[in-house]
């Protein structure tokens, strides 16, 4: 008898734990099919700018566009792996049929930070994103420096007067300033899920050893 309800607690804490696990793998497999279908979506053809865009339905589709940029930008501070301290640049747009967005060019070292050029009769490729990078702690965008914390739509579609529609561009048939393209990817889109069910099997794991090691010691002190 006392070794029975160390036995039941032992089984019932090892099934929780391994069961924690198991939902892990489960959401580590829906995770992929969702990451999957979103890199799928990003490499389809591109399509025409459509006429009312939404989030929900056209985030990251991709597109293509021709038209000016009309050499006003605003640059996103960001920090990016092997180049450090960069700026996005994003720049308003001009459509061949009159729509004003803006255009992501790429991301240049600060050190490299440039004003934009106009330029006409530019070519497009990209896909439409409507990023979430803005909390309450992001600090207010510098507008005498032309510097943003992060890539706020709504603010920064009022600073460059444009519809706040992004697109960021994979390539373009000119870009001046230079900038390295940041196509968008899903290299930004959190998935821990194998990590998290490697720790619950772990403590599964731990708890069954722990587990085994209070009947040893019960059932000795007993005999």
């Amino acid at each position: 008898m006392r070794l029975l309800f160390p036995l039941i607690v032992g089984i019932g804490g090892f099934c929780l734990l391994a069961s924690l696990g198991a939902w892990q793998l489960q959401r580590l497999a829906w995770k992929e099919g969702v990451l999957a279908e979103i890199e799928s979506k990003i490499a389809a053809d591109p399509v025409p700018l459509p006429a009312a865009p939404a989030a929900e339905r056209d985030r990251y589709l991709p597109v293509i566009v021709e038209g000016d940029f009309e050499g006003e930008d605003v640059a996103v501070l960001v920090s990016l792996p092997q180049v450090g301290p960069a700026y996005r640049l994003i720049a308003a747009f001009e459509t061949a049929d009159g729509r004003r967005i803006m255009v992501e060019r790429g991301a240049v070292p600060v050190a490299d930070r440039s004003r934009a050029m106009s330029a006409t009769s530019v070519t497009v490729l990209g896909n439409l994103h409507w990023p979430d990078e803005v909390d309450r702690w992001t600090p207010q965008p510098d507008r005498e420096a032309g510097v943003w914390y992060g890539r706020d739509l709504a603010t920064m579609a009022e600073e460059l007067r444009t519809e706040p529609l992004l697109v960021v561009a994979r390539e373009a048939s000119s870009n001046d300033p230079p900038a390295t393209p940041r196509p968008v990817t899903t290299e930004g889109i959190p998935n821990s899920h194998l990590g998290y069910a490697v720790q619950w099997f772990g403590l599964a794991a731990v708890w069954a050893v722990m587990t085994l090691f209070l009947l040893w010691r019960i059932r000795t002190r007993t005999v």
